[in-house]
């Protein structure tokens, strides 16, 4: 089928005024972008009560958590300075646990546990020390918290990691198990007598490797015994959880899609809850992740994924029945229930922006309780995606959502063909989200068009799709991102001499090796991406120290094809202009990274600006610096394709 350049437009009394691409001026400024606007994460439910984290840009990124009560009443619950948040693997998550009595959360700048009464100031729990700890459970009987922890005391060598008990009463922190390189999900059973986790060893990711283990307490609250339940070097496990009568329940790809299982009453079988070629998980980046929770004993509501888009179901447990749910949603995540049976989600749509939603099961009623912002924007501006699927090297298919041009005040002349942004997605376990994003719409209101790809590697399409990228890590997403530019040259929505491409993480080292290795793209921009696979390889954080193993190959023994992959050895190769964008402080990709390569460029003779932040680590998360970025890109583009940008923004140095 062949796709519009411009999905609709609307008929006004004035018609719209015709200019370049790239010059159109829009209402969807960087200042709207980030003003009033919050992010929403970690859904959790007590009762009646609901809770979740807002990241605020307005307070510098602060994660403040946030309570509503029966009454509809909405209030902060963590006071400033305290910053929701927690460093395990770098990347966090599972950062607080709500009780009846208390909140317990992870506070951002020293890393300490704190205890929260009702209406009370934050008291320390925790001693000081180099520990960090995430993923909250509460074991009521000892009066306890369980969590891991991530221990980073010892000098020169890599932090260890342990699922660890903290006593309420004391601060007392016992190690519970250990001796794995990585633990995550501890859950206790309603009886309070078994503990399932989940650990795996380097050189795996918990997306190709993860086991389930089952332990026994004692009387001592220790662990006196320890079972494996699942799991292999080909299998991955996420999100085990306790049934309201005990029964343990879990994710698994043992069947090349991540499924529902179930470990029977006598805990020697598993039984698949309703098999399905769906995702039922998402890749454990972070900790605290849930796409599914217990309506009942005997019923789950289940988030999942196909074709890169996520739904809503329910499966009755007894009859191994699956129902699908209409919603007007494609993003659904962070499934947790409450005492009343109603499912708290939080939600988005390329129309509505994410927001946080009570669902009545049984009326399948929506109730908005959070919106991470007001949306105060015609339709008209709004460009809605359509997927495509695309051919690419060795006759395979891959993805992307097509995002055209489209801005009710403007059209280009009926001779020009629109820029096109091809964004290459961060992880690269990951996958782009249909969600409104007003970043996208940034672009698409002022004349570009957006291609967000899903190269092999990339989640939502089962185990096989996200094993393309197994050793291939800078070819397989290089060339999706170039073959799905294109084929919109190809369908003559794409001016093949203004293809740009952009990422941050992962996804700017798939743009940098776009842009070194071939000449499709005429101009990029690399937020926080790799340049050097040697470095990164040596100098980076425990949880992705041996992920270029998968993904490229054991270091050092392949030395020569991380050399070969990385484009700081080839930036002869490279002829096209580049901008640069740096968080200081990123742990994840050091800043060397960037600096190595914007000078390079630099020495070249190439168009080359390089922009920091002193305050930022890996990605951005305060207002000004998003502002910063965001148009800093946008200028770039106009002085290299040379089109008059309708709106005043600050000149940046371009080197060359």
């Amino acid at each position: 089928m062949r796709l519009s350049a411009q999905s609709f437009f609307f008929t006004y009394m004035n018609s719209p005024q015709v200019k370049p691409y790239g010059s159109w001026r829009s209402p969807i400024t960087a200042q709207l972008i980030v003003e009033k606007a919050v992010g929403l994460v970690s859904v959790q439910t007590f009762g009646t009560d609901v809770y979740w984290l807002e990241s605020r840009p307005s307070e510098k990124g602060r994660s403040v958590l946030v309570k509503q009560t029966a009454d509809g009443a909405i209030a902060d619950v963590t006071p400033p300075p305290f910053n929701v948040r927690t460093r395990v693997h770098e990347y966090g998550g599972g950062a607080y646990l709500a009780t009846e009595e208390a909140v317990y959360f992870s506070n951002y700048s020293d890393g300490r546990v704190y205890q929260q009464r009702i209406d009370q100031t934050p008291e320390v729990l925790t001693p000081e020390s180099a520990c960090r700890y995430a993923d909250f459970v509460w074991d009521q009987g000892r009066n306890r918290l369980i969590c891991i922890c991530e221990d980073h005391s010892q000098e020169n060598t890599e932090p260890s990691n342990s699922i660890v008990a903290i006593s309420v009463g004391t601060g007392e922190v016992t190690t519970l198990e250990q001796g794995k390189d990585f633990y995550s999900s501890p859950k206790i059973s309603p009886d309070g007598n078994q503990l399932a986790y989940l650990s795996w060893d380097h050189p795996y990711m918990p997306w190709d490797s993860t086991y389930l283990w089952l332990a026994t307490f004692g009387d001592d609250g220790k662990i006196h015994e320890s079972k494996l339940i699942a799991g292999s070097e080909t299998e991955s496990i996420c999100e085990p959880k306790w049934s309201p009568e005990g029964l343990l329940y879990f994710s698994s790809d043992r069947n090349d899609w991540w499924n529902i299982y179930c470990l029977d009453d006598q805990q020697t079988n598993l039984d698949c809850c309703h098999q399905m070629e769906a995702e039922f998980a998402y890749p454990h980046w972070v900790f605290g992740l849930s796409t599914y929770d217990f309506i009942s004993d005997r019923q789950i509501i289940c988030t999942y994924s196909q074709q890169g888009s996520w739904h809503l179901g329910t499966i009755d447990l007894d009859a191994h029945k699956f129902q699908a749910i209409a919603t007007p949603y494609t993003n659904i995540g962070d499934v947790q229930t409450n005492s009343d049976g109603d499912a708290l989600l939080i939600v988005g749509s390329p129309i509505q922006p994410t927001s946080l939603i009570k669902f009545g099961v049984a009326t399948e009623q929506i109730t908005i309780l959070k919106k991470s912002r007001e949306l105060n924007i015609d339709s008209g501006y709004i460009s809605q995606p359509q997927a495509i699927s695309f051919p690419t090297e060795n006759n395979l298919t891959a993805h992307a959502w097509y995002y055209p041009p489209q801005n009710q005040d403007y059209l280009a002349d009926s001779s020009e063909l629109p820029p096109i942004l091809v964004k290459s997605h961060g992880g690269p376990t990951a996958a782009a989200s249909v969600n409104l994003n007003f970043k996208i719409q940034y672009w698409t209101s002022r004349g570009f068009g957006y291609l967000d790809v899903n190269y092999g590697g990339s989640i939502g399409y089962g185990r096989e799709y996200r094993n393309r990228l197994q050793k291939n890590w800078g070819i397989v997403d290089v060339q999706d991102c170039i073959n799905a530019a294109k084929y919109l040259v190809d369908q003559q929505l794409a001016d093949g001499e203004r293809l740009v491409i952009s990422g941050g993480s992962a996804g700017g080292y798939t743009t940098l090796a776009a842009l070194t290795f071939y000449d499709t793209f005429k101009a990029g921009a690399s937020y926080y991406g790799v340049s050097d696979l040697e470095i990164l390889a040596k100098d980076t954080h425990k949880f992705e120290s041996r992920y270029l193993d998968g993904l490229i190959g054991a270091y050092p023994q392949d030395q020569e094809i991380y050399q070969e992959r990385s484009p700081i050895n080839h930036t002869d190769n490279l002829a096209c202009p580049v901008i640069f964008f740096q968080g200081l402080e990123d742990k994840v990709v050091p800043p060397n990274q960037a600096e190595m390569m914007a000078s390079a460029i630099k020495d070249k003779g190439l168009p080359v600006a390089y922009i920091t932040f002193a305050d930022e680590g890996h990605g951005f998360r305060q207002a000004p610096n998003i502002i910063t970025a965001l148009e800093s890109e946008f200028y770039f583009y106009s002085r290299v394709f040379d089109f008059e940008i309708a709106d005043p923004i600050q000149p940046i140095e371009i080197a060359n």
